[in-house]
């Protein structure tokens, strides 16, 4: 008999998507959170990345497990190495989730921590997805208000995915061993500039907003403005220069290959979400 799935970061914007699929799939899950926040289906476990005690009690009964590095935090290696070895000390399968692009340069600290699950010799698959539509209803939501985005990806383009199908295919990497051993890149289907973007997200909610390229510290200003934090507003500016690069802009058929259908452009998002966007 399958064991159960424990799923990281569960009521989060990705965690939250994977508990609900699996559950409606009929696995047993533990849903992790700081505070075992009570989630319909699945039994809430209370977790802390940095408090080592809180591990053997989540993963008891635990054959599988999904993990990611929640927002803000600037040392993923860090954070999640403790986690990993220990997982993968119980031979429990991991399904890891990093950021496009991280393979460019082992010294990238997802990278780093990619590598160290790979050593680990526990069955494991490397999600990374590129950067998520849903951003436009949060990171971006301001700009939509004011009626202009203002990101340093200058004319850059991104094949944006919906967090659904990042969710889909997390669900797909935990239940089959089919994708074992092996590293995905998941994007929506298609390269859009963020003024490509905008103008769709414009067109969708029936309000004029503009793209304004800006430099990193007119960008870190914005979101220390919005009450981000210096230096991890410094980071999100760093990761828009593989945007400007144009690294982030192919799509891939990843998403197809793990969940067996094509992947929700950013207009099906919009139209989807549209009273969050609205909002």
């Amino acid at each position: 008999m399958a064991g159960k799935i424990l799923v990281l970061g569960a009521n989060g914007t990705i965690g939250s998507k994977v508990v609900q699929a699996l559950v409606v799939r009929g696995e047993t899950v533990k849903a992790a959170s700081r505070k075992a926040t009570a989630v319909d289906g699945a039994e809430a476990v209370a977790f802390d990345y940095e408090d080592a005690a809180s591990f053997g009690p989540a993963l008891e009964g635990v054959d599988r497990l999904f993990v990611l590095t929640p927002g803000g935090y600037l040392d993923p290696l860090g954070l999640l190495g403790p986690i990993v070895t220990a997982v993968a000390a119980r031979g429990i399968k991991i399904v890891l989730m990093t950021v496009i692009g991280v393979d460019a340069d082992d010294k990238i600290p997802y990278r780093q921590l990619e590598l160290q699950l790979e050593k680990t010799g526990a069955p494991y698959v490397i999600l990374r997805p590129n950067w998520f539509s849903d951003n436009f209803q949060t990171y971006w939501i301001e700009g939509i208000r004011h009626g202009a985005i203002a990101v340093p990806a200058a004319e850059g383009k991104t094949s944006f995915i919906d967090t659904r199908d990042i969710a889909a295919s997390a669900v797909a990497a935990l239940t089959s061993d089919a994708f074992n051993g092996r590293a995905f890149n998941l994007t929506g289907p298609e390269a859009l500039s963020y003024g490509e973007a905008a103008a769709i997200v414009s067109r969708v909610i029936g309000k004029p907003i503009a793209y304004t390229p800006v430099d990193d510290d007119t960008f870190v200003g914005i979101l220390t403005g919005a009450g981000v934090p210096a230096d991890y507003a410094r980071f999100l500016a760093s990761i828009f220069h593989p945007v400007r690069e144009g690294w982030v802009a192919q799509p891939t058929g990843d998403v197809k290959t793990l969940t067996g259908h094509e992947p929700r452009s950013l207009e099906t998002y919009a139209k989807e979400n549209v009273a969050a966007l609205k909002a």
